[in-house]
Protein backbone atom coordinates (compact mmCIF):
# COMPACT_ATOMS: atom_id res chain seq x y z
CA UNK A 1 0.00 0.00 0.00
CA UNK A 2 1.15 3.48 -1.33
CA UNK A 3 1.29 6.30 0.71
CA UNK A 4 -0.27 9.39 -0.14
CA UNK A 5 2.43 12.11 -1.23
CA UNK A 6 3.11 14.72 1.34
CA UNK A 7 2.42 18.16 0.91
CA UNK A 8 4.57 20.94 -0.26
CA UNK A 9 5.26 22.74 2.97
CA UNK A 10 2.60 25.97 3.45
CA UNK A 11 3.45 29.41 2.27
CA UNK A 12 2.06 32.44 1.51
CA UNK A 13 0.66 33.03 -2.21
CA UNK A 14 2.65 36.26 -3.42
CA UNK A 15 0.78 38.99 -4.18
CA UNK A 16 -0.31 41.43 -7.14
CA UNK A 17 1.74 44.15 -7.69
CA UNK A 18 -1.42 46.13 -7.19
CA UNK A 19 -1.66 44.92 -4.03
CA UNK A 20 1.56 45.60 -2.70
CA UNK A 21 1.46 49.10 -3.64
CA UNK A 22 -1.98 50.49 -3.25
CA UNK A 23 -2.41 53.21 -0.70
CA UNK A 24 -4.38 53.03 2.62
CA UNK A 25 -7.72 55.34 2.41
CA UNK A 26 -5.97 57.30 5.28
CA UNK A 27 -9.63 58.58 6.39
CA UNK A 28 -10.51 54.99 7.25
CA UNK A 29 -7.78 54.61 9.45
CA UNK A 30 -8.58 57.89 11.43
CA UNK A 31 -11.87 56.76 11.78
CA UNK A 32 -10.30 53.73 13.35
CA UNK A 33 -8.52 55.42 15.81
CA UNK A 34 -11.02 57.77 16.22
CA UNK A 35 -13.47 54.59 17.15
CA UNK A 36 -10.87 52.94 19.48
CA UNK A 37 -10.33 56.45 20.99
CA UNK A 38 -14.20 56.35 21.78
CA UNK A 39 -14.10 52.67 22.85
CA UNK A 40 -11.54 54.02 26.15
CA UNK A 41 -14.41 56.72 26.62
CA UNK A 42 -13.07 59.73 25.00
CA UNK A 43 -15.86 62.06 23.34
CA UNK A 44 -14.84 62.55 19.73
CA UNK A 45 -16.46 64.40 17.17
CA UNK A 46 -16.38 62.96 14.05
CA UNK A 47 -15.58 65.09 10.96
CA UNK A 48 -12.95 63.17 8.76
CA UNK A 49 -15.49 60.71 7.09
CA UNK A 50 -17.45 61.73 3.91
CA UNK A 51 -21.10 60.39 5.55
CA UNK A 52 -24.14 62.56 6.21
CA UNK A 53 -25.24 62.21 9.67
CA UNK A 54 -28.62 62.53 8.51
CA UNK A 55 -30.99 58.65 8.92
CA UNK A 56 -32.28 57.43 5.41
CA UNK A 57 -35.36 59.20 5.25
CA UNK A 58 -38.18 57.13 6.68
CA UNK A 59 -40.37 56.18 3.91
CA UNK A 60 -37.24 54.45 2.16
CA UNK A 61 -36.83 52.10 5.48
CA UNK A 62 -40.45 51.73 5.54
CA UNK A 63 -40.47 50.23 2.12
CA UNK A 64 -36.93 48.65 2.52
CA UNK A 65 -38.18 46.54 5.44
CA UNK A 66 -41.57 45.63 3.41
CA UNK A 67 -39.59 44.74 0.52
CA UNK A 68 -37.96 41.97 3.10
CA UNK A 69 -41.23 41.29 4.58
CA UNK A 70 -42.37 40.16 0.82
CA UNK A 71 -39.41 38.33 -0.01
CA UNK A 72 -38.48 40.66 -2.57
CA UNK A 73 -35.21 39.15 -2.24
CA UNK A 74 -34.28 37.52 -5.54
CA UNK A 75 -31.97 39.23 -7.99
CA UNK A 76 -32.99 41.99 -10.30
CA UNK A 77 -31.60 42.39 -13.81
CA UNK A 78 -28.16 43.96 -14.06
CA UNK A 79 -28.91 47.16 -14.77
CA UNK A 80 -31.53 47.51 -12.27
CA UNK A 81 -35.03 47.36 -12.47
CA UNK A 82 -37.19 49.28 -14.53
CA UNK A 83 -38.97 51.19 -11.89
CA UNK A 84 -36.30 52.50 -10.73
CA UNK A 85 -34.67 53.57 -13.95
CA UNK A 86 -37.69 55.09 -15.24
CA UNK A 87 -37.97 57.32 -11.84
CA UNK A 88 -34.24 58.45 -12.21
CA UNK A 89 -35.24 59.62 -15.89
CA UNK A 90 -38.64 61.17 -14.62
CA UNK A 91 -35.85 62.98 -12.33
CA UNK A 92 -33.52 64.24 -14.71
CA UNK A 93 -36.79 65.91 -16.45
CA UNK A 94 -37.91 67.10 -13.66
CA UNK A 95 -34.61 68.61 -12.10
CA UNK A 96 -32.35 69.25 -14.95
CA UNK A 97 -35.04 69.42 -18.04
CA UNK A 98 -32.75 66.58 -19.22
CA UNK A 99 -34.41 63.87 -21.89
CA UNK A 100 -32.97 60.69 -20.64
CA UNK A 101 -33.76 57.66 -22.27
CA UNK A 102 -34.26 54.97 -19.21
CA UNK A 103 -32.19 52.09 -21.22
CA UNK A 104 -29.24 53.88 -20.80
CA UNK A 105 -29.36 54.33 -16.85
CA UNK A 106 -27.71 51.08 -15.14
CA UNK A 107 -28.13 50.97 -11.50
CA UNK A 108 -25.12 49.97 -9.44
CA UNK A 109 -23.92 48.76 -6.57
CA UNK A 110 -23.06 52.36 -5.88
CA UNK A 111 -20.88 54.87 -7.43
CA UNK A 112 -17.48 52.85 -6.78
CA UNK A 113 -19.07 49.77 -8.92
CA UNK A 114 -20.54 53.01 -11.25
CA UNK A 115 -16.80 53.91 -11.81
CA UNK A 116 -15.00 50.52 -12.10
CA UNK A 117 -17.70 49.93 -14.90
CA UNK A 118 -17.17 53.22 -16.65
CA UNK A 119 -13.20 52.66 -16.62
CA UNK A 120 -13.60 49.03 -17.71
CA UNK A 121 -15.99 49.99 -20.58
CA UNK A 122 -14.10 52.69 -21.77
CA UNK A 123 -10.09 52.58 -21.01
CA UNK A 124 -7.95 49.79 -22.10
CA UNK A 125 -4.91 48.58 -19.62
CA UNK A 126 -2.26 51.18 -20.57
CA UNK A 127 -3.92 54.18 -21.07
CA UNK A 128 -3.51 57.27 -18.90
CA UNK A 129 -6.79 58.83 -17.15
CA UNK A 130 -6.62 62.49 -16.38
CA UNK A 131 -7.71 63.05 -12.43
CA UNK A 132 -8.01 66.39 -10.67
CA UNK A 133 -5.11 66.48 -8.09
CA UNK A 134 -6.63 66.94 -5.56
CA UNK A 135 -9.07 64.83 -6.10
CA UNK A 136 -10.92 61.68 -4.70
CA UNK A 137 -8.66 59.44 -3.28
CA UNK A 138 -10.28 56.31 -4.54
CA UNK A 139 -10.16 57.63 -7.95
CA UNK A 140 -6.63 56.70 -8.50
CA UNK A 141 -7.00 53.45 -7.38
CA UNK A 142 -9.99 52.59 -9.56
CA UNK A 143 -7.77 53.40 -12.40
CA UNK A 144 -4.81 51.30 -11.44
CA UNK A 145 -6.86 48.18 -10.95
CA UNK A 146 -8.34 48.73 -14.13
CA UNK A 147 -4.80 48.61 -15.42
CA UNK A 148 -4.62 51.98 -16.55
CA UNK A 149 -2.67 54.83 -15.37
CA UNK A 150 -3.46 57.61 -13.34
CA UNK A 151 -2.00 60.78 -14.24
CA UNK A 152 -2.73 64.13 -11.81
CA UNK A 153 -4.27 66.97 -12.81
CA UNK A 154 -2.68 69.77 -10.85
CA UNK A 155 -5.76 72.50 -9.97
CA UNK A 156 -5.65 75.45 -8.31
CA UNK A 157 -7.27 77.56 -6.04
CA UNK A 158 -8.00 80.47 -8.68
CA UNK A 159 -9.52 78.10 -10.61
CA UNK A 160 -11.84 77.01 -7.81
CA UNK A 161 -10.00 73.79 -7.44
CA UNK A 162 -11.12 72.47 -10.92
CA UNK A 163 -9.35 71.58 -14.15
CA UNK A 164 -9.65 74.25 -17.14
CA UNK A 165 -9.34 73.44 -20.53
CA UNK A 166 -6.53 74.82 -21.54
CA UNK A 167 -5.14 72.39 -18.84
CA UNK A 168 -6.38 69.48 -20.26
CA UNK A 169 -5.31 70.15 -23.32
CA UNK A 170 -1.94 71.21 -21.93
CA UNK A 171 -1.57 67.16 -20.42
CA UNK A 172 -3.51 64.65 -23.09
CA UNK A 173 -0.63 63.14 -24.54
CA UNK A 174 -0.55 60.52 -27.38
CA UNK A 175 -1.25 57.59 -24.72
CA UNK A 176 -3.79 59.52 -22.98
CA UNK A 177 -7.65 58.05 -22.68
CA UNK A 178 -9.92 59.74 -20.17
CA UNK A 179 -11.03 62.71 -17.85
CA UNK A 180 -12.73 62.03 -14.88
CA UNK A 181 -13.85 65.07 -13.28
CA UNK A 182 -16.27 65.76 -10.22
CA UNK A 183 -18.91 68.45 -9.41
CA UNK A 184 -19.38 69.47 -6.46
CA UNK A 185 -15.48 68.17 -6.08
CA UNK A 186 -14.57 66.34 -2.88
CA UNK A 187 -12.51 67.59 -1.05
CA UNK A 188 -13.02 71.16 -1.93
CA UNK A 189 -16.88 71.40 -2.67
CA UNK A 190 -16.31 73.60 -5.67
CA UNK A 191 -18.31 73.32 -8.87
CA UNK A 192 -17.48 73.21 -12.26
CA UNK A 193 -19.53 75.80 -14.39
CA UNK A 194 -21.11 74.65 -17.69
CA UNK A 195 -19.49 76.86 -19.54
CA UNK A 196 -16.12 75.30 -18.54
CA UNK A 197 -17.42 72.01 -18.77
CA UNK A 198 -18.81 72.46 -22.10
CA UNK A 199 -14.85 73.76 -23.29
CA UNK A 200 -13.65 70.61 -21.34
CA UNK A 201 -16.19 68.38 -23.56
CA UNK A 202 -15.13 70.21 -26.47
CA UNK A 203 -11.50 69.48 -26.22
CA UNK A 204 -11.97 65.77 -25.18
CA UNK A 205 -14.14 65.06 -27.88
CA UNK A 206 -11.40 66.88 -30.47
CA UNK A 207 -8.79 64.44 -28.77
CA UNK A 208 -11.40 61.24 -29.13
CA UNK A 209 -11.10 61.01 -25.95
CA UNK A 210 -13.98 59.78 -23.02
CA UNK A 211 -15.18 62.11 -20.07
CA UNK A 212 -16.35 60.91 -16.43
CA UNK A 213 -18.81 62.96 -14.63
CA UNK A 214 -18.84 62.12 -11.24
CA UNK A 215 -21.77 64.20 -9.64
CA UNK A 216 -22.61 62.50 -6.71
CA UNK A 217 -23.30 65.83 -5.08
CA UNK A 218 -25.11 67.17 -7.53
CA UNK A 219 -27.79 67.58 -5.39
CA UNK A 220 -26.02 69.18 -3.05
CA UNK A 221 -25.45 72.41 -4.15
CA UNK A 222 -26.20 75.96 -1.62
CA UNK A 223 -25.47 79.39 -4.11
CA UNK A 224 -25.91 77.82 -7.97
CA UNK A 225 -27.07 74.82 -8.94
CA UNK A 226 -25.74 73.81 -12.81
CA UNK A 227 -27.85 70.97 -14.72
CA UNK A 228 -26.47 67.99 -14.97
CA UNK A 229 -24.10 66.88 -17.66
CA UNK A 230 -26.37 64.06 -18.71
CA UNK A 231 -28.41 67.43 -20.16
CA UNK A 232 -26.67 68.06 -23.55
CA UNK A 233 -23.54 66.38 -23.70
CA UNK A 234 -25.23 62.56 -24.62
CA UNK A 235 -21.45 61.05 -25.07
CA UNK A 236 -20.46 62.05 -21.10
CA UNK A 237 -20.28 58.92 -18.74
CA UNK A 238 -22.57 60.40 -15.72
CA UNK A 239 -22.14 58.69 -12.27
CA UNK A 240 -24.32 59.29 -9.38
CA UNK A 241 -25.58 57.51 -6.00
CA UNK A 242 -28.01 57.51 -3.59
CA UNK A 243 -25.61 57.46 -0.91
CA UNK A 244 -24.85 61.51 -0.10
CA UNK A 245 -28.09 63.31 -0.78
CA UNK A 246 -30.39 60.82 -0.29
CA UNK A 247 -28.97 59.81 2.81
CA UNK A 248 -28.03 56.04 1.88
CA UNK A 249 -24.41 54.84 2.23
CA UNK A 250 -24.85 51.64 3.81
CA UNK A 251 -27.36 50.23 1.26
CA UNK A 252 -24.78 50.52 -1.59
CA UNK A 253 -26.79 51.86 -4.49
CA UNK A 254 -25.59 53.95 -7.15
CA UNK A 255 -26.29 54.90 -10.82
CA UNK A 256 -24.70 55.62 -14.21
CA UNK A 257 -26.12 56.89 -17.26
CA UNK A 258 -24.40 55.97 -20.45
CA UNK A 259 -23.66 56.92 -24.20
CA UNK A 260 -26.78 55.18 -26.05
CA UNK A 261 -23.93 52.55 -27.64
CA UNK A 262 -22.27 51.73 -23.95
CA UNK A 263 -25.70 50.10 -23.17
CA UNK A 264 -25.46 46.54 -24.61
CA UNK A 265 -21.96 46.52 -23.15
CA UNK A 266 -22.20 47.92 -19.83
CA UNK A 267 -24.59 45.47 -18.93
CA UNK A 268 -22.99 42.46 -20.16
CA UNK A 269 -20.10 44.20 -17.79
CA UNK A 270 -22.11 44.58 -15.24
CA UNK A 271 -23.76 40.88 -15.55
CA UNK A 272 -20.02 39.68 -15.16
CA UNK A 273 -18.39 42.13 -12.25
CA UNK A 274 -21.03 42.53 -9.87
CA UNK A 275 -24.77 40.34 -11.19
CA UNK A 276 -27.13 42.84 -9.61
CA UNK A 277 -27.15 45.59 -7.76
CA UNK A 278 -29.01 44.79 -4.15
CA UNK A 279 -32.95 44.24 -4.63
CA UNK A 280 -34.23 45.63 -1.35
CA UNK A 281 -31.97 48.97 -2.03
CA UNK A 282 -33.59 49.73 -5.22
CA UNK A 283 -37.09 48.97 -4.07
CA UNK A 284 -36.36 51.95 -0.64
CA UNK A 285 -34.86 54.30 -3.48
CA UNK A 286 -37.93 54.24 -5.41
CA UNK A 287 -39.61 56.29 -2.17
CA UNK A 288 -36.29 58.82 -2.83
CA UNK A 289 -38.56 60.87 -5.40
CA UNK A 290 -41.83 61.48 -3.53
CA UNK A 291 -42.64 65.10 -2.87
CA UNK A 292 -42.58 64.41 1.15
CA UNK A 293 -39.34 62.96 0.92
CA UNK A 294 -38.15 65.13 -1.20
CA UNK A 295 -39.15 68.17 0.98
CA UNK A 296 -37.00 66.24 3.78
CA UNK A 297 -34.21 66.14 1.62
CA UNK A 298 -34.23 69.49 1.08
CA UNK A 299 -34.61 70.65 4.56
CA UNK A 300 -31.29 68.96 5.09
CA UNK A 301 -29.52 70.65 2.22
CA UNK A 302 -30.77 73.92 4.15
CA UNK A 303 -29.40 72.55 7.12
CA UNK A 304 -25.87 71.74 5.04
CA UNK A 305 -25.17 74.91 3.78
CA UNK A 306 -26.13 76.78 7.79
CA UNK A 307 -23.34 74.23 9.02
CA UNK A 308 -20.84 75.46 6.00
CA UNK A 309 -21.45 78.84 6.91
CA UNK A 310 -20.51 78.64 10.25
CA UNK A 311 -17.10 77.00 9.39
CA UNK A 312 -16.25 79.45 6.56
CA UNK A 313 -16.87 82.17 9.41
CA UNK A 314 -14.67 80.53 12.16
CA UNK A 315 -11.87 78.78 10.19
CA UNK A 316 -9.92 81.77 9.23
CA UNK A 317 -9.19 82.40 12.97
CA UNK A 318 -8.31 79.38 13.41
CA UNK A 319 -5.21 79.95 11.13
CA UNK A 320 -7.45 77.30 8.83
CA UNK A 321 -7.32 79.28 5.28
CA UNK A 322 -10.13 78.83 3.07
CA UNK A 323 -8.98 79.43 -0.40
CA UNK A 324 -11.85 78.80 -2.71
CA UNK A 325 -15.17 78.80 -1.51
CA UNK A 326 -17.45 75.44 -1.35
CA UNK A 327 -20.29 75.93 -3.27
CA UNK A 328 -22.13 72.27 -2.39
CA UNK A 329 -21.15 68.54 -1.25
CA UNK A 330 -20.28 69.13 2.87
CA UNK A 331 -16.38 69.39 2.42
CA UNK A 332 -14.19 72.41 2.71
CA UNK A 333 -10.54 72.07 2.40
CA UNK A 334 -8.35 73.93 4.14
CA UNK A 335 -5.03 75.14 3.81
CA UNK A 336 -3.25 74.48 7.31
CA UNK A 337 0.72 74.99 6.86
CA UNK A 338 0.10 78.08 9.76
CA UNK A 339 0.37 75.23 11.86
CA UNK A 340 3.40 73.29 10.09
CA UNK A 341 4.70 71.52 7.07
CA UNK A 342 2.21 68.02 7.39
CA UNK A 343 -1.72 67.47 7.69
CA UNK A 344 -0.81 64.04 8.12
CA UNK A 345 0.97 65.07 11.73
CA UNK A 346 -1.58 68.17 12.57
CA UNK A 347 -4.72 65.96 12.56
CA UNK A 348 -3.28 62.95 14.39
CA UNK A 349 -2.63 66.30 17.00
CA UNK A 350 -6.06 67.20 16.78
CA UNK A 351 -7.44 63.78 17.38
CA UNK A 352 -5.18 62.58 20.08
CA UNK A 353 -5.46 66.35 22.08
CA UNK A 354 -8.81 67.80 20.79
CA UNK A 355 -11.08 64.95 20.21
CA UNK A 356 -12.10 65.97 17.08
CA UNK A 357 -11.15 64.19 14.00
CA UNK A 358 -10.33 65.22 10.44
CA UNK A 359 -8.49 64.09 7.40
CA UNK A 360 -5.34 65.08 6.12
CA UNK A 361 -5.03 66.39 2.53
CA UNK A 362 -2.31 63.55 1.56
CA UNK A 363 -5.59 61.61 1.16
CA UNK A 364 -6.80 63.78 -2.14
CA UNK A 365 -2.90 65.15 -3.18
CA UNK A 366 0.28 62.71 -3.39
CA UNK A 367 2.05 66.54 -4.59
CA UNK A 368 0.25 69.06 -2.14
CA UNK A 369 -1.33 67.24 0.25
CA UNK A 370 0.44 67.85 3.51
CA UNK A 371 -0.71 71.59 3.24
CA UNK A 372 -3.93 71.00 3.37
CA UNK A 373 -6.59 68.98 5.54
CA UNK A 374 -10.37 68.44 4.80
CA UNK A 375 -13.11 69.05 7.22
CA UNK A 376 -16.60 67.37 6.49
CA UNK A 377 -19.47 69.15 8.26
CA UNK A 378 -21.39 66.44 8.87
CA UNK A 379 -22.27 67.04 12.41
CA UNK A 380 -24.98 68.81 13.91
CA UNK A 381 -24.67 72.77 14.26
CA UNK A 382 -23.80 72.52 18.00
CA UNK A 383 -21.27 69.74 17.43
CA UNK A 384 -19.36 72.03 14.61
CA UNK A 385 -19.60 74.64 17.33
CA UNK A 386 -18.29 72.79 19.83
CA UNK A 387 -15.42 71.43 17.47
CA UNK A 388 -14.64 74.91 17.05
CA UNK A 389 -13.91 75.46 20.60
CA UNK A 390 -11.55 72.64 20.86
CA UNK A 391 -9.36 73.63 17.92
CA UNK A 392 -9.44 77.18 19.33
CA UNK A 393 -7.95 75.68 22.45
CA UNK A 394 -5.56 73.98 20.79
CA UNK A 395 -4.60 75.99 18.19
CA UNK A 396 -5.05 79.21 19.54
Amino acid sequence: MTSAPLASPAHDPDLSAFARVVEPFRVMDILARAQEAERNGRDIIHLEVGEPDFPTPPPMIAAGRAALAAGDTRYTPAHGTRALREALAADYRRRHGADVDPERIVITAGASAAILLALAAGVNPGEEVLLPDPGYACNRQFVAARGALPVGLPVHAEDAFQPTPEAIAGAWGGNTRAVLLGSPANPTGTCLSRERLTAIVEVVRERGGLVIMDEIYAQIVFDHAEPSAAAGFPDVVVINSFSKYFAMTGWRLGWMVVPETWVDPVRRLAQNLFVAPATMAQTAALEAFTPATEALLQTQVRELEQRRDVLLDALPGLGLEVQARPEGAFYIYADCTAHGPDSEALCARILDQAGVALTPGTDFSPTRGRDYLRIAYTQSESRLREAVERLQTLLG
